[in-house]
């Protein structure tokens, strides 16, 4: 365990380094395609890291994390985008070293909000969520639900297998939400500034639209919304009209976010990809393209009732999951090796909290058990 975390640090501390010299580049370099040339060894850089890191834990992080997001603002950096020039955010250090490396969005004008999702409720990757935080209760509910998951596991002989992946729909749910808050808190804590929610309570989805584009995982879809759905918007505007602009876009960023997917379980299992991830975001940008075609042919005449569509709308999200997403997360042993890190941390806490007791017990000298 603590080898991995060794890696883990290392890759961090190369991380920091290389987004001091991004930050550098920014000041000195004009944006354009000369300040790209100085950045892509940078962006070369991080889809690298992650293959030095063995821990799944730290490794699935820093692959989201930098492989993807932080790439991608990188590459939206170079033309004077995105989330770290100077446009939409302070140019402080602090400010766009976190910015860049964590999964935050900074809200730029949170009175806005509704005024935004008001005007963009056909397409699933150009909508902010609602400008709300959860309570601290709330994620301390999650934070207890995750802890039982952990446990059940160790019956795992006596559950069924379609139940247990049912539980694991839940733990990635909750462990994605609970390390992106507590990100965000610290990331909040040191610049000062209001951020995103990263969630929107997802299993309250009434559509794919509404799944894809308002409640999961939205950092992802702040991301995709300028470097792929925005660039597709104004291509294909021209030649097939704004109105019907979004449909090749739509599908076009679900491509993106599979080849990604599809990266980023390869940097945990280091085996050759099979595809199913890519048809599992290929079916569902397919779906959500049929969707958003279907609600602008019948404008607004015909909705299904929330107590019809929501039910509707996650059984198709598990169903297409349990047949194409989880057997890739499997085959990687994802979760085999999740649960041994979490003996191996379960031990070491046990270890401490003996060898503390010991000390204070015996005025600060540790006896051997």
């Amino acid at each position: 365990m603590e080898g991995k975390a060794h890696n883990f640090i290392k890759a961090w501390l190369l991380i920091f380094a290389s987004l001091s010299y991004c930050f550098a580049t920014g000041k000195i370099i004009p944006k354009g395609s000369t300040r790209l040339f100085f950045l892509l060894p940078i962006v070369c850089l991080f889809l690298i890291l992650p293959l030095n890191i063995s821990s799944v834990h730290f490794q699935g992080m820093t692959a989201f994390f930098i492989a993807w997001l932080a790439n991608f603002k990188l590459l939206l950096f170079a033309f004077g985008k995105g989330p770290l020039s100077s446009n939409n955010s302070s140019t402080s250090f602090t400010r766009f070293v976190l910015n860049a490396c964590l999964p935050i969005k900074i809200q730029e004008n949170p009175s806005q909000g509704s005024h935004i999702n008001s005007k963009n409720k056909e397409n699933p990757h150009l909508n902010s969520s609602k400008k709300c935080h959860k309570s601290f209760p709330n994620y301390a509910i999650k934070g207890i639900l995750l802890a039982l998951l952990i446990r059940v596991y160790d019956y795992h002989e006596f559950i069924h297998p379609n139940v247990i992946l049912v539980l694991y729909y839940l733990h990635i749910y909750l462990f994605l939400e609970l390390v992106l808050a507590m990100l965000a808190a610290l990331a909040r804590a040191m610049i000062g500034v209001e951020l995103e929610p990263q969630f929107n309570e997802p299993y309250l989805s009434t559509s794919l639209q509404d799944f894809w584009g308002r409640r999961w995982n939205l950092m992802v879809t702040s991301i995709l919304r300028p470097t792929v759905y925005d660039p597709l918007i104004r291509t294909s505007s021209p030649i097939i009209g704004r109105r019907w602009a979004s449909l090749p876009a739509i599908l076009g960023t679900f491509t993106v976010s599979a080849i990604m997917h599809e990266l980023i379980f390869y940097y945990l299992g280091r085996v050759r990809p099979t595809w199913e991830i890519t048809w599992f975001f290929m079916l569902h940008g397919v779906c959500l393209v049929a969707e958003v075609a279907f609600k602008k042919a019948v404008n607004g005449r015909w909705r299904l009732s929330r107590f019809v569509s929501t039910p509707l709308t996650i059984g198709f999200v598990a169903v297409t999951g349990f047949w194409l997403f989880f057997p890739s997360l499997l085959r990687c042993k994802t979760d085999v090796r999740a649960f041994e890190e979490y003996s191996a941390l379960s031990e070491f806490v046990k270890s401490f909290d003996v060898r503390s007791f010991n000390m204070s017990l015996f005025g600060g000298n540790p006896v051997s058990l």
